[in-house]
């Protein structure tokens, strides 16, 4: 059996980083497992975080052969990359540092905004890794915890959704004349014409997925476990959700029909 890249989240927004692998990887199986029972991670604490994130992982790790591990999800990321890399022997990506990196390349005046999870957002993750690139860099972060459950809802367009947003977001970066912004949660993207439209079309919007999956195929090449170009492979979704309307939102993101399959972990009534 081929062996696959993982990729887990808290629920949809890990979408967002598989549309990008799809698109850079063809050949490459990928399975995904989206926590959407428990979603979202961001107010949880660390510990429920990382007892979250594991079950995850081992779900993976029963299921299927792994090459690789992405953990699509920021505040995931945050609390248990270091950890996952410690004790898995294969490699395992966060989405931080990629979208740090996505982020210094882009602004021009170094001034760039955070918008995350609030547990992502007070780990400072991204303003440790964007001064780990550039110390010169101004950062500005703002918790937007009301943002998940509208990707989550599939609230990306309307008036009604660009309110929130536009409310939560205010003149917080305008003010502060940042020109790159990170979209510090994979649900984030799903929000990209609301988002924008808030900030401002001189806003520079940053998702993760690209540089990600870019990171993604530079370690399969260097480290030679490159599948055959000649694979086409399906995909396996799995969500602790329900699997109808997991499986609604995700073929509307990526645009293909996809099948799904329920995913029961070790305590779901948290």
């Amino acid at each position: 059996m081929e062996r696959a890249i993982g990729i887990i989240d808290s629920g949809i927004g890990g979408l967002t980083v598989v549309k990008e692998v799809m698109r850079q990887l063809p050949h490459e199986p990928i399975v995904y497992l989206g926590d959407t029972a428990r979603c979202p991670y961001g107010p949880r604490d660390t510990q429920e975080v990382r007892q979250f994130t594991q079950e995850m992982v081992d779900f993976l790790l029963e299921k299927h052969k792994l090459k690789m591990l992405i953990v699509a999800c920021n505040t995931a990321t945050a609390v248990m990359l270091e950890s996952l890399k410690r004790m898995l022997p294969i490699p395992v990506l966060g989405v931080v540092h990629p979208g740090a990196r996505a982020a210094v390349k882009k602004t021009k005046n170094k001034r760039i905004g955070v918008i995350g999870t609030i547990g992502t957002i007070n780990s400072q993750a991204y303003e440790k890794a964007l001064f780990s690139i550039d110390t010169s860099i101004k950062v500005t972060s703002l918790p937007c915890p009301a943002f998940v459950p509208l990707a989550e809802q599939g609230r990306t367009s309307g008036e009604d959704n660009q309110a929130v947003v536009s409310a939560v977001l205010g003149t917080t970066f305008q003010s502060q004349e940042v020109d790159a912004l990170i979209l510090g949660c994979t649900h984030y993207p799903m929000l990209t014409v609301l988002i924008q439209k808030a900030v401002g079309e001189n806003v520079i919007l940053i998702s993760s997925g690209e540089e990600t999956a870019r990171e993604a195929s530079t370690i399969l090449h260097y480290q030679q476990i490159e599948s055959s170009p000649t694979l086409s492979p399906t995909p396996h979704f799995y969500t602790t959700g329900q699997p109808s309307l997991f499986k609604q939102m995700a073929e509307r993101w990526l645009e293909k029909e996809i099948h799904v399959s329920y995913a029961r972990l070790e305590d779901e009534s948290s």
